[in-house]
């Protein structure tokens, strides 16, 4: 109560405002403006005492309420000032709520707001909050009026009005929370009208405000708000984040039914434990200890036995990353079977954003779960299928990091049994992706310890090297988890290794036989050799050794259905290449399959491939198939069961390309002297007949090597070859010199040069007379050829023939010489025969 002297003050400062007072009903607007400023002048801005200031306050109130609605909008706004002036400075504000709340009411809650300048709505706000400051629980009448006017000025176009306000319901609702819980559910339509305002502030505001409406509501209309906080989760602000992150973790340490919200709540708060900003991150993991502790200690009869006796950390826990605690653990295990599902939705979800979350999330859970995750693998699986292709780099990687933590929580017999079945039919698993059980099967194995695989290796490398799997496709990515995978067990077991080395080495010679990038089968390659490091092996070549029969019978169990397509070409081609001498040790296996694959009957194509790696293995053939220098011995059946019947005329083009694969075999038989001259003649004449049916191919390549081919024959059997032979192919020779291909030409010649040198003593030169005389004319007749290169080539060739019968060549020389043509080259030739 005001002492009297402070009423006495009081009535002399009201006394003299009295015309003041009466000028605020002037019609002029500065006449009432400056009577305001007088007001204010000798009452506020006055250091009266609390009591008079008291007793002015109430005989100035009515007429400063009713010039809220002044037309002027500075006599407003210096009505406002001084009413915020006396209810900071009045001992008693609340006795002026009977008047001034109606009055915020008229102005701000109607249907329509009355203050049309934001400011001055600001300014109320702002009056309104000082009102809340100062009152506190004596508002409890009023607040009907409150509620109403928070549900206009929440959504107000200006954004500092809708701070203010948001700042005015957390006021109320700590102020009087036994009133406001019966019309808090009121004001969370306009608030979740403005969370995804422009102004990250104003989102702030409102997220700290409905988290106030829910902590002190009746607690029903947690999920009605729920989606809106998730979607703050991805707010490009960090503040808006932590002002989500703060909010979740208040309502799960004070939230009334917190528990019937756990399974919704927890998704919130752990998703932030994986906020970019490492303050959010802090805050997260603070707010999450003290909410498992909590939990904890409000739980410890169930948890006594955890408590007394806790279980260490798994052996492969996750370096660098504390174990949660007790509580927490217990939380996420309780509600896992809830949460999955959510996290199977979300993972599919169309926004990147929410994939890469709930991925992100996913890790955390199974950090949590521990070996609870046994209980909800296959669900688990299903996802990470899914995730593990997503397009999304971001979102592989986590879960990648989940699978890994299986990995080391999951017992090894159990994820395989439900693993390895889809890895051997992908499309069991309801994925679109055939590489994506790999991809699950990699990480894990890449989580798991030794000991717990090594029981298990087998069936790992059976399942990786059966064909389903091994070959199950081309796709890059496909090859890439097969590699992976390989590498992971590799990785994991080591030496251990040793018992699936032959599974293994399969999948990798299956790889290197599908991939289309070199870099996969650069991949591969080196994948062979940390297998050949694990065994202890000195290189490839031992590897190979110790697999080759094994090799060569998995391949020989299908050769009879090989085609074009068959992939195990390649692996034939692969396996022969790269275990180099080794090859030629398993000769009696290796030559009967290249047998069965080069009938003539079987499909071209696919011998045109083989042939192309056994001409790659002829031309090194001491480094390959002649290592051990026994290929000489199955000289009969190189030559009579794989080349010449593919030597045999065939109409089509396949057919063409085949023989001319053939005959650079042939070459490099022949040219390799791999064999003796004897097991040469053996089978010379079927030999010579198909090479001189050879020199009439279209093909300018099958010429060439035709010609090269009886070149290397004529050079093998010097001088061994019967007459009947010899001038069978002599005319084939000569009517190559006329070829329309230079190099054949050359190559023709050069051969006819080795034939005069084959002549040996069971050659007749009498009774071949025809023969050499026919050679010698046409011979001679290209001495005057316009290629020098010819002419000089031909040249040689005569000189050689002059050894022959050098009388008779003498006598068809200087008859052409006689008639000028060439004279040249007759001259030279002359000349030759004279010295000898």
């Amino acid at each position: 109560m005001a002492t009297a002297s402070e009423e006495r003050a009081a009535a002399d400062v009201l006394k003299s405002l009295a015309r003041h007072l009466n000028c605020l009903n002037e019609d002029n607007k500065i006449a009432r403006k400056r009577a305001l400023e007088a007001v204010k002048r000798e009452t506020v801005e006055q250091r009266l005492s609390g009591g008079a200031l008291q007793e002015l306050f109430g005989g100035l109130l009515k007429a400063l309420l009713k010039c809220l609605s002044d037309p002027a909008e500075t006599c407003r706004d210096t009505a406002i000032q001084i009413l915020t002036g006396f209810i900071r400075a009045v001992p008693r504000p609340e006795d002026s709520l009977p008047y001034l709340m109606p009055a915020l009411a008229q102005r701000l809650g109607g249907k329509e707001i009355l203050e049309p300048a934001e400011e001055l709505r600001l300014a109320l706000m702002e009056t309104l909050s000082l009102v809340l400051e100062v009152c506190g629980k004596q508002l409890a009448p009023y607040l009907e009026d409150m509620i109403k006017i928070l549900q206009r000025t929440i959504p107000d176009p200006f954004p500092e009005v809708k701070k203010e306000s948001c700042k005015c319901v957390i006021s109320v609702a700590q102020s009087i929370p036994d009133h406001f819980h019966l019309q808090a559910q009121s004001l969370l339509k306009p608030l979740l009208q403005t969370i995804s305002h422009q102004h990250s502030q104003v989102r702030v505001s409102v997220t700290q405000a409905t988290g106030a409406v829910i902590q002190h509501s009746t607690g029903k209309n947690v999920d009605d708000v729920l989606s809106h906080l998730a979607q703050r989760l991805f707010d490009d602000s960090p503040r808006v984040r932590k002002a989500v992150t703060v909010v979740v973790g208040d309502w799960l340490l004070r939230l009334p039914d917190r528990y019937s919200y756990f399974h919704k709540l927890i998704p919130l708060l752990l998703s932030s434990l994986s906020d970019e900003i490492p303050e959010i991150r802090t805050l997260a993991e603070d707010l999450w200890k003290k909410v498992g502790s909590q939990w904890e200690k409000e739980n410890e009869d169930d948890l006594k036995d955890k408590m007394d006796f806790r279980l260490p950390a798994p052996a492969l826990y996750t370096s660098g990353v504390e174990r949660p605690g007790l509580g927490c653990r217990e939380l996420v295990v309780r509600n896992l079977s809830k949460l999955l599902p959510a996290v199977g939705r979300d993972i599919g979800d169309w926004l990147v954003q929410t994939r890469v979350k709930t991925a992100q999330l996913l890790r955390v859970l199974l950090l949590h779960a521990e070996d609870h995750c046994t209980q909800h693998l296959q669900s688990l699986l299903t996802v990470l299928y899914h995730a593990c292709a997503d397009p999304e780099t971001d979102v592989r990687a986590q879960c990648l990091e989940s699978a890994k933590l299986l990995g080391a929580f999951v017992s090894a017999e159990v994820y395989l049994k439900l693993l390895l079945p889809h890895v051997e039919d992908f499309t069991s698993c309801s994925s679109a992706s055939p590489w994506a059980p790999l991809t699950v099967l990699g990480a894990i194995l890449r989580g798991s310890s030794r000991e717990a695989l090594q029981p298990h290796l087998i069936k790992i490398g059976d399942t990786l090297a059966h064909p389903e799997v091994c070959q199950g496709s081309q796709q890059a990515l496909y090859l890439d988890q097969l590699l992976v995978c390989v590498d992971a067990v590799l990785c994991v077991c080591q030496v251990d290794c040793a018992v699936i080395s032959l599974q293994l080495l399969k999948v990798l010679v299956s790889v290197q036989s599908l991939a289309s990038q070199q870099k996969q089968r650069n991949k591969a390659e080196e994948s062979v050799r940390c297998l050949c490091e694990a065994q202890g092996l000195s290189g490839a070549c031992e590897l190979y050794r110790q697999h080759m029969a094994d090799l060569l019978q998995w391949l020989s169990d299908s050769h009879h259905n090989w085609t074009s397509h068959s992939i195990q070409k390649t692996q034939l081609e692969i396996i022969a290449m790269q275990s180099g001498p080794v090859v030629g040790e398993f000769l009696p296996a290796l030559l009967p399959l290249l047998k069965s694959c080069l009938e003539p009957s079987r499909d071209p194509e696919m011998r045109l491939h083989i042939f192309t790696m056994l001409s790659k293995l002829l031309l090194d053939a001491s480094n390959t198939l002649d290592s051990q220098g026994g290929f000489a011995e199955y000289m009969e059946m190189v030559l009579q069961d794989l080349l010449l019947p593919n030597l045999v005329w065939r109409s089509g083009r396949s057919a063409a390309a085949v023989r001319t694969a053939a005959l650079s075999c042939l070459l490099a038989v022949l040219h390799g002297a791999a064999f003796p001259a004897e097991r040469v003649l053996s089978v010379e004449e079927t030999l010579s007949t198909q090479l001189i049916s050879a020199l009439e191919e279209d093909s300018k390549l099958a010429r060439l090597l035709a010609c090269r081919s009886l070149h290397s024959l004529l050079k093998l059997t010097t001088q061994r070859l019967n007459t009947d032979s010899l001038n069978k192919i002599y005319p084939e020779l000569l009517k190559r010199v006329d070829d329309s291909s230079e190099d054949v030409r050359v190559e023709a010649l050069k051969s006819l040069s080795t034939w005069f040198s084959s002549l040996g003593k069971n050659y007749d030169t009498q009774s071949c007379r025809p023969h050499l005389e026919f050679l010698f004319q046409q011979l001679l007749l290209y001495m005057d050829d316009p290629d020098t290169k010819i002419q000089d080539l031909v040249l040689e060739v005569l000189k050689e023939a002059s050894e022959v019968d050098r009388g008779l060549l003498q006598q068809q020389t200087e008859a052409v010489r006689e008639k000028q043509r060439s004279p040249e080259y007759c001259d030279k030739l002359l000349q030759h025969m004279h010295s000898l």
